[in-house]
């Protein structure tokens, strides 16, 4: 039985434009899918952010309200100095001890007046995050059903698609064990070096197939012959003649 190495050029050649058809015909279904495996993941990362935002409104409303808390306790605890002082200045003896009641007095009248402003701003503060939720929740909403949307899209596209898919890439990688090692390695590289991914092209009225700059007439009599592996002097890519591409098919 022969391996890979005892391969005409011709047998190399039809191993290597098998593959690319197998891997051409799953790039196909990958377009067919387009941009939206990809556009589901934003949606889903885009909502797992905005949830994360509420997480920190809800701390921050937390916190404020412990502010509030704080501030108005204090300001209970000025209004009872207020009295307490009030109840002294009745008991006053001389002009000085009542200045000095009268000045604490007016210090915790300003504290009370400071906390009633804390508060106030706390408030405005406490609204303001309430209507940041009510946005993040909206718009959660609404990445909600356009997620939903594009989800059914995908599965459909995945249910239609996913045997032939899967028996593609079965081929696909059947087909690589019948392919010279070096020459699947050349093959890959250039693979991956085209965002069409493809790598051995047919030529095309003369030109190649992938650049589609003019290939000369005595190299296309060359790549005829399958008497060597030849690529593409623009863009390196393998080159086979239109006989050997249209002979080579999908079974």
């Amino acid at each position: 039985m022969a391996t890979v190495k005892d391969f005409s050029i011709e047998e190399k050649l039809t191993a290597v434009l098998t593959l690319q058809k197998i891997d051409s015909k799953i790039d196909e279904i990958k377009t067919l899918k387009g941009e939206l495996p990809m556009e589901v993941k934003d949606l889903e990362d885009e909502i797992e952010g905005l949830q994360t935002r509420i997480q920190n409104i809800d701390a921050e409303v937390a916190s404020i309200n412990g502010f509030i808390d704080q501030k108005t306790e204090a300001k209970k605890e000025a209004q009872a100095l207020i009295k307490k002082y009030e109840k002294q200045a009745d008991n006053v003896k001389n002009n000085r001890e009542f200045e000095a009641i009268n000045k604490e007095t007016e210090l915790q009248e300003l504290e009370v007046k400071l906390n009633d402003k804390h508060i106030k701003d706390a408030n405005f503060e406490l609204k303001e995050r309430a209507n940041q939720r009510l946005r993040t929740e909206d718009k959660i909403k609404d990445l909600e059903d356009v997620l939903k949307g594009k989800r059914k899209e995908l599965e459909k596209i995945i249910a239609e698609t996913e045997k032939e898919e899967q028996a593609l890439a079965e081929k696909s990688d059947e087909a690589k064990t019948k392919v010279d090692p070096r020459l699947l390695s050349a093959y890959e590289r250039i693979r991956n070096s085209y965002s069409n991914g493809l790598a051995v092209v047919p030529i095309l009225r003369d030109s190649c197939g992938g650049c589609f700059n003019v290939i000369p007439p005595q190299r296309q009599s060359e790549i005829r012959q399958h008497k060597k592996i030849i690529v593409c002097e623009h863009c390196g890519r393998i080159l086979v003649d239109t006989d050997l591409n249209e002979k080579v098919g999908l079974k």
